[in-house]
């Protein structure tokens, strides 16, 4: 169970700081709900503090997996499906995990990819949405801005 005060990831909108937990009703349920604000893309969710597992919550991750993850990134591009729509729903699939080696890797490989011969607008969308789901972690662990995340993210991939 997490607390107030704990840095937790949300698969699919990054990490964050457990501001406050709190008691609400809706659709007349009453339900406690984690106030989950995420100060890189300047969003407070609620979440409900039951459905946390099955939603993949999980604490960030240390410094030591940070520098792997910054090796991860300096890796060349992954052997990656050719027909874009089943790239972008492997790519999907990986980032929904919440797992930050498979996001890096989503990142690495749409940012190789746009190098080497660009990227339609969905994948373009879909990068930019795991670049925030990296940078997020990156800055909470780090302790750093957003543009050092996203710097550190851009001296890392080759």
């Amino acid at each position: 169970m997490f607390s107030i005060g704990d840095k937790i990831v949300y698969p699919m909108h990054g990490a964050g700081v457990i501001e406050n937990i709190e008691e609400k009703e809706i659709l007349g349920e009453k339900a406690s709900y984690f106030i989950l604000e995420l100060p890189i893309c300047q969003m407070k969710l609620m979440v409900p503090v039951n459905n946390s597992e099955k939603l993949g919550l999980r604490d960030i991750v240390n410094e030591e997996i940070i520098d792997e993850i910054l090796i991860v990134l300096g890796k060349g591009q992954d052997e990656d499906e050719t027909n874009w729509s089943k790239r972008h729903r492997k790519n999907m699939d990986r980032i929904k995990t919440g797992d930050i080696f498979e996001v890096a890797e989503v990142v690495r490989n749409l940012i190789l990819l746009d190098e080497e011969k660009g990227l339609s607008t969905g994948e373009k969308k879909m990068l930019n949405n795991a670049k925030q789901i990296l940078m997020s972690e990156l800055a909470l662990v780090k302790d750093i801005s957003k543009e050092e995340a996203e710097q550190l993210i851009t001296d890392h991939i080759k």
